[in-house]
């Protein structure tokens, strides 16, 4: 997908300007056609996306007020000049303020605002800018607008419910690492002389965790440095597309991680899907769009053959159920919307309906997780103390022998 500016004659003989998300020049010029414009040109416009850093929580939360402020204001007959202006004074956060600015700058010139936004450096996904050009197509800006915010704060939602649920886990696995290494760097060490002229009979557990002890005193920097190369290798080796999606794969076929990642994407495929085809984006390049929304590379694959299929004249429930990707509630879900015409409002309902099981999933796995790192924290400080202890008991044993 790219982004063509075009310029276009509407059957009253009105010059239209406007941006396009499509595949090719050729796809922008019959889109055109089939909306009843007669197109003049179409140039691909070459975005910054790919150069600029994708914006914080704080600058997305932003951004989410920001649309759904802009729809109120034009909804209450604002000029969209006027209405930008207000967003402008508005916006606290400095990456958003100056974007709108921009959009403003724009605006005034003469550009569409989805275009504006689309020359905007990444800050709106090309999901945005296909719903605002929707908008503007109709004559319904305001409420194309109101719906992406809506999508945006949804997807925003989702993503917060996520990360606070990993907060305490998190916060507990650093805890019963940082013990443990303390237990091996200053408690461990104070037995050292006691054991140093019997090491060869003590027990097993005890010569470990002496071992270990010594490994992290004698060689704990190169170990963390090894580490970390190690690390910043896989990293480096898992971005290459064939080795992500292979992953992707394996992890879509896990017994409980692979049901919940398949929900997440599918909740987020269906909103996006959903605001986009009731904006008036064709179905076709409405998934085309909603797939970039896809973080697992395996499901985005099979959703963009499922589009090519779409564009061929075919159908989308039968081709995505035929994945066996998607959810069994999902693929009912679509099939009764294509069946009766309703497949925004279905693709809506579903999106809530994944996301609440996703919801209950993810409280369902921290509920579980936090105890599981308490247990295993309490066997390793709790084995460590009992080798210690074995050895001394044992000593004290032979003492008593003799």
């Amino acid at each position: 997908m790219a982004t063509f500016s075009y310029r276009a004659l509407s059957p009253t003989g009105e010059v239209r300007s406007g941006v396009l998300l499509v595949a090719s020049r050729g796809e922008a010029m019959e889109r055109l056609r089939r909306q009843g414009l007669t197109p003049i040109d179409a140039t691909e416009t070459a975005t910054r996306a790919a150069r600029v850093k994708a914006p914080g929580a704080t600058a997305r939360r932003a951004l989410v007020n920001a649309i759904g402020e802009l729809s109120v204001l034009l909804t209450a007959g604002l000029s969209l000049d006027r209405a930008l202006s207000v967003c402008v004074e508005n916006a606290a956060d400095p990456v958003l303020n100056a974007a709108l600015i921009q959009l403003q700058k724009r605006v005034k010139e003469g550009a569409p605002l989805s275009r504006a936004m689309a020359e905007a450096g990444g800050l709106f996904s090309p999901m945005a800018c296909a719903m605002v050009e929707a908008g503007e197509a109709d004559g319904r800006l305001a409420l194309a607008l109101s719906r992406l915010a809506e999508a945006l704060d949804r997807a925003e939602a989702l993503r917060q419910v996520i990360a606070s649920s990993m907060v305490y886990p998190v916060l507990l696995t650093v805890v019963t690492g940082g013990v443990i290494l303390l237990m091996l760097l200053f408690v461990v060490p104070q037995f050292e002389g006691l054991f140093s002229e019997n090491a060869a009979r003590l027990p097993l557990a005890t010569r470990m965790v002496m071992a270990a002890s010594h490994l992290v005193r004698d060689q704990g920097l190169a170990v963390l440095l090894g580490g970390i190369v190690v690390s910043v290798a896989a990293w480096r080796w898992l971005k290459q597309p064939a080795v992500r999606l292979a992953l992707d794969r394996l992890l879509l076929g896990a017994p409980r991680l692979g049901p919940l990642i398949k929900a997440a994407e599918t909740s987020r495929l269906a909103r996006v899907l959903g605001s986009l085809v009731e904006g008036g984006v064709p179905l076709p390049t409405a998934l085309a769009i909603a797939r970039r929304s896809l973080a697992n590379s395996h499901m985005a694959a099979a959703v963009e053959r499922v589009t090519a299929g779409l564009k061929e004249g075919g159908g989308l429930t039968r081709p995505l159920a035929a994945t066996g990707l998607f959810p069994t509630v999902a693929i009912s879900f679509l099939r009764t919307g294509e069946e009766t015409a309703q497949l925004p409002q279905m693709l809506g309902r579903l999106a809530d309906v994944l996301d609440r099981d996703v919801r209950t999933a993810l409280e369902r796995f921290v509920a579980l997780l936090t105890p599981a790192i308490t247990i295993v924290m309490g066997l390793a400080v709790g084995g460590i103390i009992a080798a210690i202890m074995s050895a001394i008991l044992g000593f004290n044993d032979m003492a008593l022998a003799s």
